[in-house]
């Protein structure tokens, strides 16, 4: 499986995503999960990806040929896309021809046609938008009232998330926040799993502010994770116990 989050904030766009594809307890592989589209001082587009490896494969494989022969033959593609929705539609229709293709073998199979995408960044002329495109090729998105998006074992990295993310959090604060969503992830659920690529957008600037790929050894992030657990029990020692009160008789 896998665990992909964005947050968008007043300053730009966090994004992370895990690295671990997995079919059966055996049989588990590393791909990268993070894909970008960048022409310095005009755009930065970044699509996570989640669900059906060989799906999300041939949706970014078909977007990348887009953008090969579309700006030579004048086609629709990411680089040339006038707005972040239009570059939605593009992925939204990209999703749907590989369905076309993939879709009918895999019911067949008995298999899902299991596929996520979070897709974010800034066109020049426009602010930063982030995106979240469902498998059947549409799509909604994030504002001032739900400030990230979650795809793939998102259940236990969310907490954290509901309870701090705001618009208003500095770059720094947010990719903290994303981090301790994905300590919290990697804690409880063996299908999510190391590297962690991390990627740093700010506002206006289109260029990636910081590109990062987290090792299981990484320094920072294992002292993030021993901070947050020492910072956890301490909280909860200070919180007052509840009191059982007198026995009840039944």
């Amino acid at each position: 499986m896998t665990y992909c989050a964005a947050l968008k904030l007043d300053d730009g766009i966090v994004f992370g995503a895990d690295t671990r594809t997995n079919a059966g307890v055996d049989n588990v592989a590393c791909f990268r999960k993070l894909h970008r589209w960048i022409e310095p001082g005009e755009r930065v587009i970044v699509l996570l990806t989640a669900g059906n490896l060989s799906v999300t494969q041939s949706v970014v494989t078909l977007l990348e040929e887009q953008v090969s022969s579309g700006r030579r033959e004048g086609r629709d593609n990411l680089l040339d896309a006038p707005n972040m929705f239009h570059a939605a539609r593009l992925v939204g229709s990209a999703l749907r021809s590989v369905r076309d293709v993939d879709g009918p073998s895999l019911e067949a199979s008995h298999a899902p046609f299991a596929a996520s995408f979070l897709l974010g960044g800034q066109i020049r002329g426009e602010p930063p938008r982030l995106f979240n495109v469902y498998a059947e090729g549409n799509f909604i998105e994030a504002g001032p009232d739900t400030p990230f998006f979650q795809i793939g074992e998102h259940k236990y990295g969310k907490p954290i998330l509901d309870r701090v993310a705001r618009p208003s959090m500095s770059l720094p604060d947010a990719a903290k926040l994303l981090l301790l969503s994905f300590d919290s992830t990697l804690r409880s659920n063996l299908s999510v799993g190391m590297p962690l690529d991390i990627l740093l957008y700010r506002t206006d600037s289109l260029r990636v502010s910081l590109e990062r790929r987290i090792d299981r050894d990484d320094a920072y992030f294992q002292e993030l994770s021993r901070s947050w657990s020492a910072s956890l029990r301490e909280a909860f020692a200070r919180i007052a116990g509840l009191d059982p009160g007198d026995p009840v008789s039944v």
